[in-house]
């Protein structure tokens, strides 16, 4: 697709023919003469209607239609006529992140970069070129006649939400332009079609926009509270399918255990007994598996149909992390709506495995997110075919950028993991920072370190495994815990730890 950028000229338009000579006569050359001087004048007028048009009203104030970073528009324009618009960059956004425009209108943007690092902004192959923290360019992208995205051409900035989209209008005004927030989680941009895998329900929030803050947000509480006394844990649980906010600006129908994804976390001692009573109140089949329960799995795992209920009860006979999740087919799409969870079984105490004294515990449950509908929730077959989305801790991505977890130097800190999948692998890494201790699937695989001069970098834990992993803060900072298959960190598998003295 080409939008053209200037006027068309002239050149290549076929000459007038000769005009013929002589006058009236009785062979009909008057007749001719007449006609061609008929010609002539339509001509002439054709092009001074021309001369006009382009010379537009005369000068204009375009101060008067620009709009401001926040969205605020100007007076409208009509078709042929220039839109000037204001836009600052916010990290990798765009702000706003698009405009409307009459079709033919040209396209001016004032382009304030307040980022700390060079973008550009590229829209139908007019570029700005870099523009550096601090400064103001202003760019003409010509006139505009169909839809069309621009992005930053900085290597991955595309990819990190840094688009910007031009919608054209049938003429007459323009709506204001958008904000930050325009086409987080509604359809494609009209005119535009989804681009090959794309997400045909939503537009999925930018890496950017997952790290500002934004209504309705509250973060999953990741703090692991010690085992409760006694050896019987009873609970009675309902399953319900409720809509929750799961991404930025994006609310869908989720599944739930006990109203939360993940679901409660149980803890216990070797040797307590647990027993769950689960109530469906969904609108289909639901059933439970609890990995860490040696039982019969046609009598507890039996589906449960709606309005009826199963209590599952098991002995926890060993000690680790171990997960549950809904066993009804397709086990992968309960899992991606969010019907899972995890169990902490404390190993004896006084015995050579005992956990070591820490300041705190929390527990981080890796998973993958697959957006959709919101009456819907994620996608059957995108589901099936391993097309998510985001990726989370605790069933929301980068929450704990927005609300790092905060510590004092010298602190030591346990961090169960738990991977829920359906599919992706977790390589856990906290940046800045040495495991001293590592537990994973039934052993350690290393203790102490610090007291070997030794250490591990990164626990891997498949889906369905857990472990644990402990170490201290020995500076102040800013420590980020990422999934270092690195991919899937960028997709939301990202939080930090705040130390301070």
């Amino acid at each position: 697709m080409s939008i053209p950028i200037g006027p068309t000229g002239g050149a290549g338009m076929s000459p007038a023919p000769n005009k013929p000579t002589g006058g009236p006569g009785a062979d009909g050359r008057g007749i001719e003469w007449a006609s061609w001087v008929l010609i002539g004048l339509a001509i002439a007028a054709v092009v001074m209607l021309a001369v006009l048009g382009a010379a537009g009203p005369g000068p204009r104030d375009t101060a008067g239609t620009s709009a401001s970073a926040s969205g605020a528009t100007g007076p409208a324009v009509g078709e042929g006529e220039t839109l000037t618009r204001q836009v600052s960059i916010e990290g990798m956004l765009f702000v706003p992140n698009s405009v409307e425009i009459p079709a033919g209108s040209t396209l001016v943007l004032e382009i304030t970069n307040n980022d700390s690092q060079n973008h550009d902004l590229q829209i139908n192959g007019v570029n700005t070129g870099l523009i550096a923290p601090g400064e103001t360019v202003t760019q003409d992208f010509g006139a505009v006649t169909e839809s069309v995205t621009g992005w930053c051409t900085v290597a991955g900035h595309k990819a990190m939400g840094m688009t910007f989209d031009v919608t054209v209008t049938d003429g007459g005004a323009t709506g204001a332009a958008d904000g930050p927030g325009a086409h987080m989680a509604g359809s494609a941009p009209a005119g535009s079609a989804p681009a090959e895998g794309a997400n045909p329900f939503v537009t999925v929030p930018s890496a950017a926009q997952r790290g500002a803050e934004h209504e309705g947000f509250t973060p999953a509480n990741p703090v692991l509270a010690p085992a409760p006394t006694g050896t019987v844990h009873e609970f009675d649980w309902d399953i319900t399918e409720e809509v929750r906010q799961v991404a930025p600006g994006h609310s869908q129908v989720v599944w739930l255990f006990d109203g939360q994804a993940p679901g409660p976390t149980l803890r216990g001692q070797v040797g307590d007994t647990f027993r769950i009573t689960l109530h469906n109140k969904g609108t289909m089949d639901h059933s439970i598996d609890f990995h860490a329960g040696e039982v019969n799995p046609d009598k507890h795992m039996a589906q449960i149909p709606v309005g009826e209920s199963l209590t599952y009860e098991f002995v926890a006979n060993r000690y680790g992390i171990w997960m549950y999740h809904c066993a009804t087919a397709p086990m992968s799409l309960h899992i991606a709506n969010g019907m899972f969870g995890g169990v902490v079984i404390d190993p004896p105490a006084g015995s050579a495995d005992a956990l070591s004294e820490v300041d705190e515990e929390y527990l981080f449950v890796a998973s993958e997110m697959f957006l959709g509908p919101g009456d819907v929730g994620a996608d059957a077959q995108r589901v099936s075919d391993r097309r998510y989305d985001l990726t989370a801790f605790n069933f929301y991505p980068n929450q704990y950028d927005l609300a790092p977890i905060e510590h004092k130097v010298g602190d030591t800190v346990r961090l169960w993991l738990l991977n829920a999948g359906p599919d992706q692998s977790l390589s856990f890494h906290v940046v800045g920072d040495v495991f001293d201790t590592v537990f994973t699937e039934g052993r350690y695989i290393i203790r102490d370190a610090h007291e070997r001069d030794t250490g591990a970098q990164a626990v891997d834990v498949s889906v369905a495994q857990g472990g644990f992993v402990e170490l201290t803060f020995n500076e102040p900072g800013n420590y980020a815990f990422v999934n270092h298959q690195m991919t899937d960190a960028e997709k939301g598998q990202h939080g930090f730890f705040t130390v301070t003295d």
